[in-house]
């Protein structure tokens, strides 16, 4: 996929996809935390062919396709479609934690979004809280001016980076085996985007049900470092 972006667009989307970004994003592992504790995940390999099988069939591409629709709804000023997205999404999760998490990442972007861009509060405000982590990114990129393509690929990355730091720690790997990890998972990501893009509305649909069961166990589990 050939993206082109200005300075501004490529500084933009940098800055949205960034681990310094104060959404809290490092506390939250997606059930992961309990695979590791169930010795489902025990080593890179492991850790790679889950990542694959989220990208190529989880929930992430339903998260990045509303991303999207967020986007373009934002673009055209649509308060009501990004409201009906936002409902949507939180009602398309099927945990409370991670419902929780989308809400509360979603929370801390938009707060943040509304002090560094006054001007949009007001879409801010319609979207109203609850609203899911998409949802706010895709209004960032939106304003931002940051190309569609790059919008999802970013969206894409930063989940993986995410769940790769999450991995190193918990398994635990070597920093060098994490970012190997990254670049051996650059190509799938690039698909993911393509297809994602691609996706009509009626297409929406994941098949999750290891990240579900993970996700409910990780709610009782005694020893967490992660919030989901």
């Amino acid at each position: 996929m050939d993206i082109t972006l200005t300075d501004n667009s490529f500084l933009a989307i940098l800055q949205l996809t960034s681990p310094a970004l104060p959404v809290g994003a490092y506390s939250y592992s997606e059930g992961l935390e309990t695979l590791v504790e169930q010795n489902t995940i025990t080593n890179q390999q492991n850790l790679q062919d889950w990542l694959a099988s989220q990208l190529s069939y989880g929930a992430i591409r339903i998260e990045a396709a509303v991303m999207l629709r967020a986007y373009k709804s934002a673009k055209i000023g649509d308060l009501a479609a990004l409201s009906d997205w936002n409902h949507w999404l939180s009602a398309a999760r099927e945990t409370a934690e991670l419902r929780a998490a989308s809400w509360q990442m979603g929370r801390s972007l938009m707060q943040l979004l509304g002090k560094l861009q006054p001007e949009i509060l007001p879409m801010v405000n319609a979207v109203g809280n609850p609203s899911n982590y998409a949802i706010a990114f895709g209004i960032a990129a939106a304003h931002w001016q940051i190309n569609i393509q790059a919008a999802v690929l970013g969206y894409l990355h930063s989940w993986a980076s995410n769940l790769i730091t999450a991995g190193v720690k918990l398994i635990p790997l070597g920093q060098t085996t994490g970012q190997q990890l990254l670049i051996d998972l650059q190509p799938l990501l690039n698909i993911a985007a393509v297809e994602i893009l691609a996706l009509e509305d009626d297409e929406l649909a994941c098949c999750t049900w290891g990240l579900s069961l993970a996700s409910m166990q990780h709610e009782t589990q005694y020893t967490r470092l992660f919030r989901s």
